[in-house]
């Protein structure tokens, strides 16, 4: 499984958003201007984003963009879907679709890497990774 830039970059841009105090928004070309994310990219990872509730956009010459609910109610495997579409390891898994399904030597494990992999994405929020940013930060480093 690889994630693409759309997972990537839409991932960072959330978490820039969600380092802000709470209800304040951005412009998509400030988060450009923080993250090194094109401003047209980022218009268009939003669509799907907002579509599935993870960002708000607010309208207007001073208008930009917020999570769309509480930063410990957005998980990664959340915006992850919305922008990548379905985490599937390889189709015959989560679809239930394959014909040698009772016979197929490996679909236990694919199965098994699919629960772990949704399990782990399922588990971080934004506010975790936000937690993690700001321990990362009181690091000390000692040379």
């Amino acid at each position: 499984m690889r994630i693409s830039t759309r997972g990537r970059y839409s991932l960072e841009a959330l978490l820039y958003m969600a380092l802000l105090p709470q209800g304040e928004y951005s412009s998509t070309r400030t988060i450009a201007e923080n993250t090194g994310i094109s401003d047209g990219y980022l218009e268009q990872l939003f669509i799907p984003l907002r579509k599935a509730g993870i960002v708000q956009g607010i309208r207007g010459p001073q208008g930009g963009y917020l999570p769309g609910r509480a930063l410990n109610e957005i998980k990664v495997g959340d915006i992850l879907r919305a922008v990548e579409g379905p985490l599937d390891l390889v189709e015959c898994v989560n679809a239930n679709i394959c014909p040698a399904e009772n016979s197929c030597l490996s679909r236990h494990t694919w199965s098994s890497l699919y629960k772990e992999i949704r399990g782990c994405v399922d588990s971080i929020s934004l506010a975790d990774l936000v937690e993690a940013y700001h321990s990362i930060d009181q690091l000390e480093y000692a040379i």
